[in-house]
C-alpha cells in the first residue's frame, strides 16, 4: 500500500507531498462538510494503524526521486485524523531528519488536550487545526465529534497548544451557510481566536463534495461578514490549480485512485490532469476508471466528483441527524 501521494496543489501549502498514515476513514469527528464522506463509525483510539517505518521509508524514497523544487511542503494529512496514529511524532521527526522541506500537519485538533499529542506535533513546522464553532452546540452540529471529544476538551487543547507551540499555527474555519457564517457565530469564533492566538486564520469554503447534501458555502454577504468580523488575521483561501504528480504507481488508474482516496477531484480537473500528464492515455484511463470498483462518482453542487468507493456520501435530503437546525446524536 502507498502511504505517500502527490505532490498535489494545496489551497494553503502550495505543492504538497501528502502522507496518509491511517485507513479511510479513521476519524474522531464526523463533519457535515467532510470531503471524504461520513465517518462510519466515529473512532477515538490511538494506535499503530500502519507500520511507521514503512510510511517513513516511502516518504524518503519519494523525495529521493522528486525534484525538491517541485515540492513546497511535506504534509501529514490522512484519510481522517492523522494524530490517531500513535507514532505521528516519531514519523515527523524522522522525516525532518532527511529533508529540509518544511513539514505540516493538518488536523482537527481534537486530541490536543493530550500533552503527549501536543509534544508530538511540536516537531512540525506548521500545524493547521480546525476551529469551526465557538459554542458547544454549534460544535456538535458541525463537527459531530466522538462523545469523548467535548467542546471544552477541544478548546482547552487548542489554547494550551497555542501557548506552547513555536512553529506556525494556522487555524482553519470551514464556513457553512446558515451555521457558522452568522454574526453571532463569527463573534463567538473571534473570542476563541483571542484565546488560542493563532498566527493566521484560514477561511475555507466547502468547494469539494461535502458529506451532507444540504451543506452549502456561504453567500457573498456571509463571506463579507466573515472577513470583516474575523479581521486582519484572517484570509480567504481560494481553490487552486496546479500540477498533480501521478508517478510512482504501476498504472495511471492506480495513481488516480491514490489521489482521489484522499483528495476527491472534479471530473473536469481529473481529465485536465490526465491531459497534462498523459494526453494519449486520457480516454483509455477514464474508461478503466469508470469500471474500477475502487472509485465512485458523487454529485454535489451539480458537479461530478471522483472519490474512493468506500467513502459514504448519502444522497437523501435533510434527516434528523444531519439537518442544520437540529442537533447531532454525537
Amino acid at each position: 500500500m502507498k502511504f505517500v501521494y502527490g505532490p498535489v496543489p494545496s489551497r494553503r501549502l502550495g505543492q504538497s507531498l501528502g502522507i496518509d498514515p491511517i485507513p479511510l476513514k479513521t476519524c474522531n469527528w464526523n463533519c457535515v462538510y467532510c470531503q471524504l464522506g461520513r465517518t462510519k463509525p466515529v473512532v477515538n483510539e490511538r494506535r499503530r494503524y500502519f507500520p511507521p517505518k514503512e510510511i517513513v521509508g516511502q516518504v524518503e524514497d519519494t523525495l529521493n526521486t522528486q525534484d525538491p523544487e517541485e515540492i513546497d511542503w511535506v504534509t501529514f494529512v490522512g484519510s481522517g485524523e492523522p494524530t490517531l496514529h500513535i507514532d505521528i511524532g516519531w514519523m515527523i521527526r524522522e522525516v525532518k531528519a532527511f529533508t529540509d522541506l518544511p513539514v505540516a500537519v493538518i488536523t482537527n485538533g481534537a486530541l490536543l488536550h493530550l500533552p503527549s499529542v501536543r509534544e508530538e506535533l511540536a516537531a512540525a513546522d506548521a500545524v493547521l487545526p480546525s476551529v469551526d464553532a465557538g459554542t458547544a452546540e454549534l460544535y456538535r452540529r458541525i463537527n459531530r465529534p466522538h462523545p469523548e471529544i467535548t467542546f471544552q476538551r477541544h478548546l482547552e487543547g487548542l489554547i494550551a497548544f497555542g501557548h506552547e507551540y513555536k512553529g506556525k499555527l494556522w487555524s482553519e474555519v470551514m464556513l457553512v451557510r446558515d451555521l457558522n457564517d452568522t454574526e453571532q457565530a463569527l463573534l463567538e469564533l473571534v473570542n476563541l481566536f483571542h484565546r488560542i492566538d493563532p498566527d493566521e486564520v484560514h477561511i475555507n469554503l466547502p468547494t469539494r463534495p461535502p458529506a451532507e447534501t444540504w451543506v452549502q458555502p456561504p453567500e457573498a454577504e456571509g463571506l463579507m461578514r466573515a472577513t470583516a468580523i474575523l479581521g486582519d488575521i484572517a484570509r480567504l483561501v481560494q481553490p487552486v490549480e496546479g500540477t498533480i504528480d501521478l508517478s510512482g504507481y504501476e498504472s495511471l488508474v492506480d495513481a488516480l485512485i491514490g489521489i482521489i482516496s484522499r483528495h476527491p477531484m472534479r471530473e473536469t480537473d481529473l481529465e485536465r490532469t490526465l491531459t497534462q500528464w498523459a494526453p494519449d492515455e486520457l480516454n483509455k484511463t477514464m474508461a478503466e476508471l469508470k469500471t474500477d470498483d475502487r472509485a465512485q462518482v458523487i454529485e454535489r453542487y451539480g458537479t461530478r466528483f471522483w472519490c474512493a468507493a468506500p467513502s459514504f456520501f448519502p444522497n437523501e435530503p435533510h434527516s434528523q441527524t444531519t439537518a442544520p437546525g437540529l442537533p447531532s446524536k454525537h
